[in-house]
């Protein structure tokens, strides 16, 4: 049926040609267009290529199209695998050419082409003879053995690939295996099997091989390994240089390395496209050659390929721009603060300016030209110090070398010193003792190796001084005059040098005066820091000198020096200890020495463990105070004492719960102060008194002592002499009226008939008061009061003082009530107790001048026992009241004393 349609098709454009113009040659209507002719077929089978070649025949046609159908078969039965219309342009007049890729490896089978061409499109030409590329059929029989194919060929990572098994004539393939797994088998032709494996993937294995297996009637296994990976990639960045304007040296960037090994890895090639060389082998990412004689201008290509495909890039350069001169060490110089070096740069480049650049591992850059031979100083070094340089050098306005590999060398050591003095008066005041300190430095090496000794010279007055020191001496005292000295110390040294170290001592006169300590602490970070006023004489500097304080034995002196214009140090707190107070002196240097300025002490850390004071033995006390004294050195201490703390507390007092025991607490807030007195105790007690030092940190460790305060033999007999004042005083003031005040009293206070009452002479009475009250324990007077009033109230008025317990007399037992009667008063009154009583009445048309004395107090018992009036007055009365009075405007003035009940002369 195909065949009929394509001659039906054939008819019918060839009709269409008949009827359309005939302006162009004319067709014998007998006529036919040639047929090609097949002239090559190429099979580049590892690539699984063919490439088919033709002449048109056709050459007097004009078409401009070259439209061919071109058409290939499989096997012996020419099975059509592939047909289609292609487009070609000739490779030369009538020569064309056109390439086909199999899916199949093309030693599998017989693959067979022919093509044939329209004219105007539309009007096919006979078809070619087939032209047959054949498979490895035959060679597989005469091997008779099965083989597999492709063979240890690289296959695309990603793509898909078919497989096939060519067993020989009479045997039958049964199964095949792509890595172990079984996949359905593709007949080809009448013994050939194949399979199709999709998406190959790279191994993600050392051996990057996928093994291909095959099975037959024979039951032998076949087995065959192949290779994945990907098509090479176009090279990047190249750049190409010459260090000499003889060898070109090219890089780039070779992207994605190759996963595979010889003999399957890229190929690298370099082509110089305008020169007549051969291309280059290359190595995967650089590329040397010969340069070109007399050829400025490079224009290359850089190809990489392997079975995959292949990639190519090209690039242009100018040689005298990409020269990149090269350099070699030749020899280094040390010194002690510096060093020389010196290369040459290799090749001829004698007639170029070159620049070169120097940099050590301390970072300093030295820029240097030169030609074929450099040299260059390294100043700034450290002595005895390890150092490396490395080099690179450029055509001035060109592209930098590469660094030359660095070359190391050491400096020579230097040995310095840092000396230091302490200046002692001696007990002639023209003689001083010096004693120099020096502490040498050696960088990078222990000074024990390399110092054998030290010199120490001194110039006075026009007088020189030499004295030697053996290594690992680190002092000198020297005695000297009044006058200025000037010291020099320096170490000798077995190799490099030394530098001589000068200190000045100035002329006794020049002597500092004393100076107030300033107090310091360290901070956050547990440093000191030192900061002082700046001195404008200090043209060198300054030293810092410290010790610690409080030390029996001196200790080694410190010191740091300042340079000038700087007025503040950071001490480290490793170099100090905690608890531990540290003075610093600081010193202005200047030429005619070094001057005292400020003296600062503190601690890096000052801690709460201070010493308790020493209380003196000797302690002074009254009835209401103590004063203390104590013995303490403040400045041999963990801190800074900021005072003393005396708390109080009486013996055998217990606190409350939550409450302290501590009556009182006296802060002495000077620390130079070594004594307190206490005062607000009350007399005949026993106290205890700790005494503590305080710091920043609070309270130290108390000392302890228990005092007793004293009687108050004053109180005692003020207490006594007031109620006989008082007492005196009222009857030097009632004495004119005695005779009107004893019958008024005896009317107000007589007592009724049958009661034997005993009169108290009032002599008898106050002695015998007297002689109670001295043997009583002094207690605080409740009040003491003395009222002195004028007043003049109405005459029609009349005024009753009565003391207010008077008012509500207190109630007692029912049994007690047979015992006891009532005063005037509303007083229970027993019945053997005579109360001296008295009572005047008159008249007075105005009371002109009213006197009220009252004393109340509180009295001790005395140990007696006056049983005969502990019933008579209610218990908790014990008040003394001298006179209480009620007064008439009207008739009369009535003064009545009341009673001391036996309740409170037994308290």
């Amino acid at each position: 049926m195909s065949l009929i349609a394509s001659l039906l098709f054939n008819l019918l454009g060839f009709l269409l040609n008949l009827s359309g113009d005939q302006s162009g040659c004319c067709l014998e209507t007998d006529w036919t267009l040639p047929s090609p002719s097949i002239s090559h077929l190429i099979a580049v089978k590892e690539k699984q290529k063919l490439e088919v070649r033709w002449l048109s025949n056709s050459s007097g046609l004009k078409d401009g199209r070259n439209l061919y159908e071109i058409q290939i078969g499989r096997t012996e039965n020419l099975t059509i695998v592939y047909s289609s219309n292609v487009s070609v342009h000739p490779v030369g007049s009538d020569t064309y050419s056109w390439t086909w890729t199999s899916s199949l490896p093309l030693e599998c089978a017989d693959h067979s082409v022919r093509i044939r061409r329209f004219y105007n499109q539309s009007l096919p030409s006979p078809w070619s003879e087939w032209m047959t590329n054949y498979g490895d059929q035959e060679l597989v029989d005469a091997e008779n053995n099965t083989r597999i194919f492709p063979f240890q060929r690289v296959l695309r990572e990603g793509a898909s690939t078919m497989l096939c098994c060519v067993p020989p004539r009479g045997v039958h393939i049964t199964g095949m295996a792509f890595n172990g797994s079984q996949y359905p088998l593709i007949s080809i032709g009448d013994r050939v099997k194949a399979i199709s494996v999709k998406n190959l993937t790279i191994p993600a294995r050392l051996f990057q091989g996928v093994l291909f297996s095959c099975n037959d009637t024979t039951a032998e296994t076949n087995k065959c390994f192949n290779y994945i990976s990907f098509p090479p990639q176009k090279p990047e960045s190249i750049s190409c240089s010459t260090t000499d304007l003889k060898t070109v040296n090219c890089i780039w960037d070779p992207g994605r390395k190759s996963n595979l090994v010889d003999p399957y890895r890229r190929t690298h090639t370099l082509h110089i496209a305008n020169s007549d060389q051969e291309p280059i082998k290359c190595k995967e990412s650089s590329c040397h050659f010969p340069a070109v004689p007399h050829l400025d201008e490079y224009n290359i290509s850089v190809v990489v390929g392997n079975q995959l495909g292949e990639e190519r890039e090209s690039y242009c350069f100018n040689i005298s721009d990409r020269v990149l001169p090269a350099l070699e060490w030749t020899r280094v110089w040390p010194g002690v603060t510096n060093s020389t070096l010196s290369w040459i740069i290799q090749g001829n480049l004698s007639g170029l300016d070159i620049l070169c650049q120097v940099v050590t591992n301390q970072e300093s850059t030295i820029m240097v030209s030169c030609q074929s031979y450099c040299k260059v100083k390294l100043g700034h070094l450290l002595p005895n110090t390890h150092y490396s340089a490395r080099a690179r050098c450029a055509v001035k306005g060109k592209l930098w070398g590469d660094w030359a590999q660095p070359i190391a060398f050491t400096t020579y050591p230097l040995v310095t010193l840092d000396v230091w003095r302490r200046v002692e008066q001696l007990s002639s005041n023209s003689l001083r003792k010096v004693t120099l300190f020096w502490t040498p430095h050696v960088p990078g090496l222990a000074a024990s190796n390399i110092i054998q000794g030290y010199t120490v010279r001194w110039t006075q007055g026009g007088r020189n001084g030499t004295e030697w020191k053996d290594n690992g001496q680190a002092q000198a005292e020297i005695i000297i005059g009044a006058g200025r000295c000037d010291f020099s110390v320096q170490a000798v040294v077995r190799a490099g040098s030394s530098i001589p170290d000068h200190i000045t001592i100035p002329q006794t006169e020049d002597r500092e005066n004393l100076l107030q300590e300033q107090h310091l602490s360290g901070n956050t970070t547990g440093a000191l820091q030192l900061t002082w006023a700046e001195y404008d004489h200090a043209t060198c500097g300054y030293t810092v000198e410290w010790c610690i304080v409080g030390t029996v034995t001196p200790c080694t002196l410190q010191w740091r020096k300042v340079p000038e214009g700087n007025n503040s140090l950071l001490l480290p707190a490793r170099n100090f200890e905690a608890g531990y107070r540290y003075t610093f002196n600081i010193y202005g240097c200047t030429e005619n020495g070094h001057r005292l300025l400020e003296i600062q002490t503190g601690y890096i850390q000052e801690l709460k463990s201070v010493q308790s004071p020493s209380l003196v033995g000797a302690v002074r006390s009254t009835s209401s105070s103590v004063t203390l004294e104590w013995l303490y050195d403040e400045d041999d201490q963990a801190g800074f004492i900021t005072g003393y703390l005396a708390s109080v507390q009486e013996v055998g007092q217990e606190a409350a719960p939550g409450h302290s025991a501590i009556l009182l607490n006296v802060t002495v807030a000077d620390p130079r102060r070594k004594s307190v007195t206490i005062e607000g105790l009350q007399e005949s007690r026993e106290y205890t008194v700790y005494l503590s030092a305080l710091t920043k940190k609070g309270r130290g460790p108390p000392a302890t002592i228990t005092i007793r305060t004293k009687a108050n033999y004053t109180v005692h007999l003020v207490k006594i002499l007031i109620p006989v004042l008082l007492l005196l005083c009222c009857t030097i003031l009632l004495w004119p009226q005695r005779t009107m005040v004893k019958s008024g009293l005896k009317g107000i206070l007589s007592y009724p008939a049958g009661m034997n009452i005993r009169t108290i002479e009032i002599d008898s009475f106050l002695h015998e008061t007297s002689e109670r009250l001295r043997s009583q324990t002094v207690a605080e007077c409740v009040s003491c009061d003395i009222e002195v009033l004028d007043a003049g109230p109405p005459v029609s008025e009349t005024t009753t003082l009565i003391h207010p317990e008077l008012l509500n007399p207190p109630s007692f037992p029912a049994s007690q009530s047979s015992s006891l009667s009532l005063s005037p008063l509303g007083m229970p009154i027993q019945a053997d107790y005579r109360p001296q009583s008295a009572a005047v009445l008159w008249e007075r048309p105005i009371l002109q001048r009213i006197t009220s004395v009252a004393n109340q107090g509180y009295f001790h018992s005395m140990g007696e026992d006056f049983s005969e009036t502990e019933q008579a007055s209610p218990k908790g009365i014990s008040e003394i009241t001298s006179l209480e009075s009620a007064v008439s405007l009207q008739e009369s003035w009535s003064v009545m004393d009341s009673y001391i009940s036996n309740d409170t002369l037994s308290m």
